[in-house]
């Protein structure tokens, strides 16, 4: 069965990205991210008790609390720029690069954590990052470089740049702290995070006012985000890891699927052939 919940773990992961674009065509990106963070925070929470976790609490140090935190608001501001992104671009595009994390992961740990690098690893890596340049048109640059506040793609870079920051910060001081109460931890500091956004912003009140068709897809976004979450926790109790994790980095796939039929979003030729190299730089990254 664990094959099917990596699987699953994988379909939620991209349908997340589907609802989240239905949810924000009207409703600012902030907002949304401060309301879907709570669900997301729910479900966080849920994974906390479901492992047996919760008792660990109590044992967290002073400063594996404050990674905890800053792991937190890389995870936000990530969350952030990521929903900031959809909201102006293409989802086809925009989740390819919000992917390419695991390419700035491993640059980060090479300057931050001095971490080696296989001779096959560093080919997944080129192979990874000429998918992203061929999904990224020349109209796209000059559209970002025109647009003097940084248009979708400067956001897009941002949420895959700080999920590597967030994957780095974990790696220096929360390694000793379960994975789900890690996460349920760094979950509400993201909602602090938001929440503090909106109020700098002065968009408290925008809250009042999302639409009941929008509302019901962003609180259906974190459901499918938390959704993801438990069908890989149970994969990776069940499967070995080495393949549950590839599996659901295929998530870029769903994605681009439902984008194609939900939004009429078409990938060209070469769009199509960078895809595939992410697909397979991303599945190779995995098993070596």
């Amino acid at each position: 069965m664990w094959l099917f919940y990596a699987i699953g773990s994988a379909f939620f992961a991209g349908v997340t990205s589907i609802l989240a674009k239905c949810g924000i065509r009207k409703t600012d990106s902030t907002v949304a991210t401060v309301v879907r963070t709570v669900v997301v925070l729910i479900f966080s929470w849920i994974m906390v008790f479901v492992s047996g976790s919760f008792a660990e609490i109590s044992s967290i140090s002073g400063y594996t609390f404050v990674f905890l935190v800053l792991s937190g608001a890389a995870t936000g501001a990530s969350w952030l720029c990521y929903f900031k992104a959809l909201q102006t671009g293409d989802i086809n595009k925009v989740v390819p690069i919000d992917k390419s994390s695991t390419v700035l992961t491993i640059i980060l740990a090479l300057i931050f954590l001095q971490e080696g690098i296989s001779l096959p690893k560093a080919g997944a890596v080129i192979v990874i990052a000429a998918g992203i340049f061929l999904m990224i048109e020349k109209k796209d640059v000059e559209e970002t470089k025109k647009s003097g506040k940084g248009g979708w793609l400067l956001y897009a870079a941002g949420s895959a740049f700080f999920a590597s920051l967030t994957a780095i910060l974990g790696k220096i001081g929360i390694s000793g702290v379960e994975s789900n109460l890690g996460t349920a931890i760094r979950t509400c500091v993201v909602l602090i995070m938001a929440w503090g956004m909106v109020f700098v912003t002065g968009k408290q009140k925008e809250a009042a006012r999302i639409g009941k068709k929008e509302m019901a897809f962003i609180c259906l976004s974190g459901v499918a985000t938390g959704a993801s979450w438990l069908c890989y926790y149970r994969a990776l109790q069940e499967g070995p890891a080495s393949i549950v994790a590839p599996v659901d980095k295929l998530s870029v796939l769903v994605t681009v699927a439902f984008s194609y039929f939900v939004f009429g979003e078409k990938l060209g030729r070469k769009e199509a052939l960078g895809l595939v190299l992410l697909t397979a730089g991303t599945v190779a990254m995995a098993l070596l």
